[in-house]
């Protein structure tokens, strides 16, 4: 056997329903909707969760309780391997990072964690650190700055 001659195995791979395609693929005409109707339409259909204009289930059901979700704190988070574009003993701080278009927007914060090495000594101000990253930092000789 020669490398030309490799071949999938059969039914290794499935044909994609092609839908309005002629008489042979038992999907012409309606290609499976049905005559007219809202699922018929393009763009038609119900969104998730539409009982009919029955009153949907999520609001029979009481609400009770209270989530902190809506107040959570949410940080763009930074690794280390995007921190080595900065120079040797640099000054690295969320707005330089924004304006580097390392970050696209602060959320509530920068956190930077320990993924990728980091190859420069730097002084690193941000709002939460990991623990391998500020191990990472130190060891390279820099600073680790909480705000």
């Amino acid at each position: 056997m020669k490398l030309h001659e490799l071949r999938p195995n059969e039914k290794a791979f499935k044909e994609r329903k092609r839908v309005g395609r002629g008489p042979g693929s038992g999907l012409g005409k309606t290609s499976g909707k049905g005559q007219k109707g809202q699922n018929a339409r393009s763009g038609g259909g119900v969104r998730p969760g539409f009982e009919g204009g029955q009153l949907p289930l999520f609001r029979r059901l009481p609400k009770r309780g209270f989530s902190n979700a809506k107040f959570k704190t949410v940080y763009a988070v930074i690794n280390l391997s995007d921190l080595n574009k900065f120079e040797d003993g640099a000054i690295v701080t969320p707005e330089i990072l924004k304006e580097m278009g390392i970050l696209k927007n602060q959320l509530d914060g920068v956190k930077v964690l320990g993924n990728g090495k980091l190859e420069k000594k730097l002084t690193v101000k941000a709002h939460r650190f990991s623990k391998t990253a500020i191990e990472e930092i130190e060891k390279m000789g820099g600073k680790a700055e909480v705000m």
